[in-house]
């Protein structure tokens, strides 16, 4: 009898792991939507892999640690680098189609903090639609795919603790329980807690919640990115405008014309994110309007379709040469507890790709080092089960019992008002005042009390809003208690980046609360399961 895994999300990590595992196992991918609906296909930059002979590890890791404020599983980082330009190489040569130059070598982009041309693109701005397409191709006969099931529940052993599976609510309302060995959450961020985000809007962050709710730490929920440059028009964000446009020559500028970047970094346009989208913000919020300026790129429609796309369909002109841009959520740098291979604090249960804290990305993350982590984590994870002794676990068992939460309250939630809220108050800069009114507000609201419920007899909708509410207070609780700025985390009150916080990880531990550690599991190496 083969071992079952479940995988939860259809990203690129999901399908990096489906690709990898053995014919041992009968593999499950549950999307909650349809199987292309994840950041991973609509990502436009590329991945970031030492791959010519002019750059080095050691450069990458480099630029890594310095973009990610020093907030970093450094190890980690090194070993991502090293295994992420093997893992690229292989990618390319099973097939998938690189942007080449005309003498047939990659062609390598420049993105904001990379010291050296090291991203890999397809098709101009593609390239996640690209390898997407390029795994599912490779998906083997055991694999099965479900799609438009909304995965809300892990279930937990009650005699154990461990995962044994996952419960589903589908989009006619039924209830199924899919039990496996074990269980991987690749769900992807939390971008859409936001009203500006480059994310597609059903990215909430469900797993990160589910995952909280079976009791595995969680970790620096505080940072969140922002990217600097959204496309605005009609008072809505409309898509991202990739990094690798500035990387192009494409300067930041006010209403006057005048340089947003002038003077504020080195780098200039290509400062790290977090410093790009601070400035960007405080010139928007000075009464002026920000501008990328894209009049130095040649043939730009050609280079970038997919943002050419994009502007067409929002009427903004692309022959001006200036996109109104504003920053807006992209990225979630914190999440599931791990160990190197995926393993979370619960047995059983695993966690990669950009729902997992993986020690990989520090306070802010280096550009287009996300579809690297989840090629790399992706393939690791398979490795570290491929080698396991068999062993089935999974099936039914007494669960961990939980009154149901009265719908009612689920139902008046507030969404649109969440978003509103959790933009003013944590979003680019934060303030201790703009963080405990969030934080009354969540509370008044019950956010602090969801984990205790069970969810089940809730419609999808409403289990969604829970998941919102639970992870926006994880949020605001850690950036109310991180007393400085580092990277993504700008507090106005406390400017600067402080001695004290260096390596201090807040962790969310549904049984423990909000406590402090240096070292995201370094310190308690036993809490990884075995």
């Amino acid at each position: 009898m083969k071992e079952k895994i479940c995988i939860l999300g259809s990203g690129i990590a999901a399908l990096q792991l489906a690709v990898h595992l053995d014919s041992r196992y009968d593999v499950t991918i549950i999307t909650k939507s349809q199987t292309k609906t994840s950041n991973s296909y609509k990502a436009q930059g590329g991945i970031a892999a030492v791959l010519s002979p002019e750059d080095r590890f050691e450069f990458h890791v480099k630029d890594t640690i310095r973009a990610g404020c020093r907030h970093h599983n450094e190890k980690e980082v090194e070993k991502l680098v090293k295994e992420g330009a093997a893992v690229v190489e292989e990618l390319v040569k099973s097939g998938l189609p690189a942007d080449r130059r005309p003498d047939g070598g990659l062609d390598l982009g420049l993105e904001g903090a990379h010291t050296v041309h090291r991203i890999l693109h397809c098709g101009g701005d593609a390239t996640g639609k690209f390898v997407i397409q390029h795994l599912l191709g490779q998906l083997g006969k055991s694999v099965r795919m479900i799609e438009h099931e909304l995965a809300f529940e892990l279930m937990v052993s009650a005699e154990t603790g461990r995962v044994t599976g996952v419960k589903t609510k589908t989009a006619d309302g039924n209830i199924r329980h899919y039990f496996s060995d074990h269980t991987v959450i690749a769900t992807g961020g939390l971008g859409s807690l936001y009203p500006f985000t480059s994310n597609h809007p059903e990215i909430i962050g469900d797993g990160i919640a589910m995952a909280y709710r079976a009791g595995a730490e969680l970790a620096d929920m505080e940072f969140v990115q922002f990217h600097p440059t959204l496309l605005y028009a009609e008072g809505r964000a409309k898509g991202l405008v990739s990094e690798a446009v500035r990387g192009e020559g494409a300067v930041l500028v006010d209403e006057n014309g005048s340089p947003v970047m002038a003077g504020v970094h080195p780098l200039k346009d290509l400062a790290p994110r977090h410093v790009v989208a601070h400035q960007i913000h405080q010139t928007i919020h000075s009464g002026k309007k920000v501008f990328l300026d894209i009049r130095k790129i040649k043939n730009f429609e050609k280079r970038f379709p997919t943002i050419s796309r994009i502007c067409r369909e929002s009427g903004i002109d692309i022959h001006s040469g200036l996109l109104p841009i504003v920053p807006g959520s992209h990225f979630f740098m914190g999440g599931i507890v791990v160990d190197t291979y995926g393993r979370t604090t619960v047995n059983g249960l695993y966690a990669i790709g950009e729902a997992a804290a993986s020690g990989v990305h520090g306070a802010n993350r280096l550009a287009s080092n996300s579809l690297l982590e989840g090629l790399v984590f992706g393939k690791r994870l398979a490795a570290f089960l491929n080698a396991l002794e068999p062993e089935a676990a999974g099936g039914e068992t007494a669960e961990i019992d939980r009154p149901p939460l009265n719908p009612e309250i689920a139902r008046r939630l507030d969404t649109v008002t969440l978003k509103k809220k959790m933009m003013e108050n944590a979003g680019v800069i934060r303030s201790e005042t703009g963080l405990r009114h969030l934080l009354q507000w969540l509370q008044a609201r019950g956010a602090d009390t969801f984990s205790a419920f069970s969810l089940g007899h809730l419609a999808k909708e409403e289990m969604e809003k829970v998941f919102m509410f639970t992870n926006s207070l994880l949020i605001t609780q850690s950036a109310l208690c991180r007393k400085e700025s580092r990277g993504a985390h700008i507090r106005a009150d406390y400017p600067d980046e402080s001695s004290g916080w260096q390596g201090v990880h807040l962790i969310h531990a549904k049984n423990k609360g909000l406590i402090t550690r240096r070292g995201l599991y370094e310190q308690a190496p036993t809490s990884i399961h075995a």
